[in-house]
Parts: structure tokens; sequence; C-alpha cells
């Protein structure tokens, strides 16, 4: 079931939701607006040029409040809201449509877990033939939250549990090399 603004508006005041900062403009009728941080992270260029699954991803990573995304440019950015999810709750990730529609891309995998706590990671892509000015605080895109029929029995606690700032892949550190 879709959470309505009632019932997100509920959950936040008893803290059983946690989102902060946030404002009462940015919850909608089905969903919460979520904003661009001021942590964008970059790759770095390896010496081979080749990236692997199971070594550490270097980033350069830097914190500005306008950041200049080029065209064809991936970068990761972050939320300005830090959310902390019940074991019985789960949220989409969806990005702002007048952006898509400007050629920026906006993902996180589109799925945060039951018991997630962090701001969230943002993957950003240029698909225009121009630069895009990004600006700290502006609404880049909304989460859906979903409440499951039962709390999660192994609700999320991996490797991004917490995280603050654009937080690079991971993936190394998976069991299944």
């Amino acid at each position: 079931m879709i959470l309505s603004d009632r019932t997100l508006q509920k959950m936040l005041k008893e803290k059983s939701l946690v989102i902060e900062p946030i404002t009462p403009e940015q919850i909608q009728p089905a969903s919460v607006d979520i904003r661009l941080g001021n942590t964008f992270s970059v790759v770095d260029d390896t010496p081979s040029g080749i990236i692997k699954l199971d070594s550490e991803i270097k980033y350069k990573t830097i914190t500005v409040d306008t950041y200049l995304i080029l065209p064809g440019q991936f970068v990761l950015a972050t939320t300005m809201e830090y959310f902390e999810l019940p074991d019985n709750l789960t949220a989409f990730v969806e990005g702002r449509s007048s952006l898509g529609r400007m050629g920026l891309f906006i993902q996180n995998a589109g799925w945060v877990d039951p018991g997630f706590k962090g701001e969230i990671t943002l993957e950003l892509y240029n698909a225009n033939r121009c630069a895009i000015e990004l600006k700290a605080g502006r609404r880049v895109g909304q989460l859906v939250f979903a409440e499951m029929d039962a709390p999660a029995v192994n609700p999320y606690r991996g490797k991004y549990q917490g995280q603050r700032g654009a937080t690079g892949s991971r993936v190394f550190m998976d069991k299944d090399k």
C-alpha cells in the first residue's frame, strides 16, 4: 500500500519515520520531495582505465552549493535529507520529470530497503549536449513509501547503513565475489 500524506505526516510526528531536515511543503499527496545535497563524487581515473568489481574504487569528492554536470558526465550526489525507515516500510526513488525532460537522469537503483538509515546517494547522468547547473537545496525527486504486509525478518543493515554524503560503490565488499 502506498502511503498518503496523512499517514506520512502522522509517522513523521510520531518519529516512526525520520526525515531530517524536512519542510511541510515537501510532503505531497503520495510522496515526499527530496532535495539535492551539496556533496558530489566522481570516479577517480585508474592507471589501467578499468574499474574492477573486486577492488575498492577511488572517488574525487567535493562539497559545493553549485555543481556543473557536463554533457555525458556521471556523478554521485546525495540528498539533503537523512532518512530512518522502520522495518515495515520501503521506499521507491523517483526523479523529477521536469529534470528528466532536460536530459538529467536521477537514480539510486530505485529502492530504499526497510530499516535503512542514512542520506540517499543519487546517481546522476547528463544525457544532454549542454551542461546542467545543479544547486544544493533544489528538489530533484521524490520518495514514494509503501507499507509491507509485515516487518522485514532481515531489515537492512548493510554496507551503506548510516551513509552521509555522496557514497561511492562498495561492491568490492560483496561476499559473492
